[in-house]
């Protein structure tokens, strides 16, 4: 039985396996498609079923999710299969930091949050996603209390910087762009790993 694996959203793919080569970890690695944050019930059943395909096969397994619109549901889950969760609300508030991230939201409640992988998504997460290929008139509905659009970056790159700037022009919304990495979420799931290995 190897010791520990990660199941992570798929929307961290890239951050974490930066993460765990940057540590050199021996560790496998299975993903959720992240698409599923749309549905949340529908993380809940994929990790469940993810979890019981590790069964028997890891000493440990860690979740890389945060609770992300599930209302608690993945608690019980995650109980059951005898693993672990990287704690935090959502990616946000991981990539953030959770003091920044309160701050943020208590200075600028109606903001529309992006990653990297928003930002190479977001034709297929937002617009196709939401139907706004379909219905451009529900653009206004959906985003008509937002005031801003704040890009958290991991891996800092020109195109996704005009993509960001793209998006900002799709929605009418001003941009502010922070430079994060991976935030607190390498620390996070370090001190998970390691009690687990």
């Amino acid at each position: 039985m190897k010791p520990v694996a990660l199941l992570i959203c798929g929307a961290l793919g890239r951050e974490v396996k930066a993460i765990v080569d940057a540590h050199a970890w021996d560790i496998d690695i299975y993903g959720v498609p992240a698409m599923q944050h749309f549905y949340p019930k529908r993380i809940v059943a994929s990790v469940e079923r993810r979890l019981g395909e590790l069964s028997g096969r890891y000493r440990h397994v860690v979740v890389v999710y945060g609770d992300c619109g599930t209302a608690g549901a993945l608690e019980p889950v995650l109980v059951k299969h005898g693993a672990v969760r990287v704690r935090g609300p959502h990616c946000y508030e991981m990539f953030a930091g959770a003091a920044t991230f309160e701050q943020l939201t208590d200075e600028q409640p109606a903001t529309f949050f992006l990653t990297d992988w928003l930002v190479r998504n977001f034709e297929r997460a937002v617009v196709r996603g939401l139907g706004l290929d379909r219905f451009p008139e529900l653009k206004a509905i959906y985003f008509q209390n937002y005031e801003h659009l704040l890009y958290l970056v991991q891996f800092p790159t020109d195109a996704l910087l005009d993509k960001a700037r793209e998006i900002a022009q799709y929605l009418d919304l001003p941009l502010e762009v922070r430079v994060v990495g991976f935030g607190e979420l390498e620390d996070r799931l370090s001190q998970l790993v390691e009690a687990a290995a």
